[in-house]
């Protein structure tokens, strides 16, 4: 029988505005989208670790993360 031990998902989410603007507005709607995100995640109750996070020239936020795959154990994967 085949059981799954540990698994945890790499993703790169990148917040940006669909439509290139870079207003002071916008930039403030990306870090507010990001926030929402994070929070989301932690109401969710899914473990996870932000691997890096980078915000780029035009306002646009990038985000490397691990995390739970559904509800499988994550085993060594978030160490």
């Amino acid at each position: 029988m085949k059981r799954i031990k540990a698994a945890c998902i790499t993703q790169t989410v990148c917040f940006s505005n669909h439509d290139g603007e870079t207003t002071a507005y916008a930039k403030k709607a990306i870090v507010q989208e990001c926030e929402k995100y994070k929070s989301q995640l932690e109401k969710s109750g899914a473990k996870y670790k932000i691997l890096s996070e980078k915000t780029n020239e035009d306002g646009s936020i990038v985000i490397e993360i691990k995390k739970q795959y559904n509800s499988s154990p994550v085993g060594e994967y978030l160490n």
